[in-house]
């Protein structure tokens, strides 16, 4: 689909997706759900979902039988009642979604199959919960959207970040004004990664496969979610340019060796992915973002979440913050845990308890949830919805193409078709 048809698409385009988001609470009705993808991951989410009591799994698919099968287990032991099993080729998922009894399907598979099974699912009139990042090519971003649009079913990218409980503190506080006008946001995925992206013999993982051919920011929805929300991206501004570089690859075949021994084919890989790559956002209104991407370094987990206004500055490595309104104006930093009490979301005032107790990162994917479960109920776009799936993920294919032209600037295409000139920005909203 080439840029121009895109964008015809995308204009003439039911408005509604971009800004009908479930703001209220929506009737309690059962929402059934098909899982694809149940391994480690697809699992733990799993396991979340099953905590709804509203919400039956019919059905269940995984390539691996056997994990489909651990799966259909977890859900015979909730819900006392044993969903059918797909496994055993990568087509079954098409089988299972084209079945009449699902409302909707979570996807928690290997990257390279998220949009796909998205599109797939909305074109059998599925609503798609999709693991991150939602697409990884600009082709797939523009699939989503297009086929959303024309199906009119909603398409929400699971990005639990946004959920946690310092963001939507943090949301509420800039929709109050404390930071003033936000102007620039630092953020990174910055995980030692290097142990999953080999099997006990030393081959490549589904995730190793991408790091051995891939340079650039390859998981950038999650430091880059919240910063979107924040910033009212798609929703008053956007993005309209890319910059990226990253280091030499050195840690993963260091770490190779040191694991598998030197003379090991692991240790010999010339591996794309550059140990810290670096990448800078421009929006139209001119305020900027900076991700950072490192899995291949030994360092501690770091989102870092650095939020800047007019009026004050908070960061999440430290979790402190600085607020001219606050301690008689003083330029000191201040525990945030205070504030982020006062400034509580009312997500998290409503929801904490059985948050807390499901487990899924400290909570926010209960939350996660409880938003994609009224999504699916009203057929409508709620907080995340298709352009912000997209334009988050779309930092992973367009810092390939900005490494690879020495760090030069790339146009961030507009997947709202000017609808962000005119959408509202994200509400403070209610549980």
């Amino acid at each position: 689909m080439n840029r121009r048809s895109f964008l015809k698409t995308g204009a003439a385009a039911t408005a509604a997706l971009a800004t009908n988001f479930v703001t209220a609470a929506q009737s309690h009705d059962l929402v059934r759900c098909g899982m694809i993808g149940t391994g480690g991951r697809g699992t733990s989410l799993l396991q979340t979902l099953l905590l709804f009591s509203q919400v039956e799994v019919p059905a269940v698919c995984d390539v691996v039988r056997e994990r489909a099968e651990q799966a259909a287990s977890l859900v015979e032991k909730k819900k006392n009642r044993r969903p059918t099993v797909y496994a055993g080729s990568e087509s079954v998922w098409e089988e299972m979604v084209n079945r009449t009894d699902l409302d909707a399907v979570i996807i928690a598979t290997p990257w390279e199959w998220h949009a796909r099974m998205a599109v797939g699912a909305m074109r059998a009139g599925k609503c798609p919960g999709v693991e991150v990042p939602a697409a990884i090519t600009l082709e797939e971003c523009r699939d989503l959207v297009q086929t959303s649009e024309q199906t009119g079913i909603p398409c929400m990218m699971l990005e639990n970040v946004c959920y946690y409980e310092n963001v939507l503190a943090l949301l509420r506080m800039i929709r109050e004004g404390l930071f003033g006008e936000i102007q620039h946001c630092e953020a990174g995925y910055q995980h030692d990664c290097r142990s999953i992206m080999f099997d006990e013999t030393g081959q490549l993982t589904w995730r190793g496969q991408h790091v051995l051919t891939k340079n650039g920011n390859l998981y950038p929805t999650h430091p880059l979610g919240p910063i979107a929300q924040w910033m009212n991206i798609n929703r008053g501004d956007r993005f309209v340019s890319l910059t990226s570089v990253s280091t030499p690859a050195r840690g993963l075949q260091e770490y190779a060796g040191k694991r598998f021994g030197a003379d090991h084919p692991a240790a010999k890989h010339r591996y794309a992915l550059g140990d810290v790559n670096t990448t800078l956002l421009v929006t139209a209104s001119g305020r900027t973002v900076t991700l950072y991407f490192n899995l291949m370094t030994h360092r501690p987990y770091d989102l870092i979440l650095r939020l800047e206004g007019v009026k004050g500055i908070y960061l999440g490595t430290t979790d402190r913050i600085c607020l001219e309104t606050e301690n008689n104006g003083a330029h000191e930093w201040e525990p945030f845990a205070p504030y982020q009490k006062r400034f509580e979301h009312p997500l998290w005032a409503t929801l904490r308890a059985p948050a807390l107790s499901s487990g899924g990162h400290g909570g926010a994917e209960y939350l996660m949830f409880h938003d994609f479960l009224k999504s699916v109920r009203a057929k409508a776009s709620g907080p995340q919805d298709v352009y912000d799936a997209v334009t988050w993920s779309a930092v992973f294919p367009l810092s390939i193409q900005s490494v690879a032209k020495g760090g030069q600037p790339v146009e961030f295409p507009d997947f709202t078709a000017n609808r962000w000139k005119t959408n509202p920005p994200l509400p403070v909203y209610g549980a």
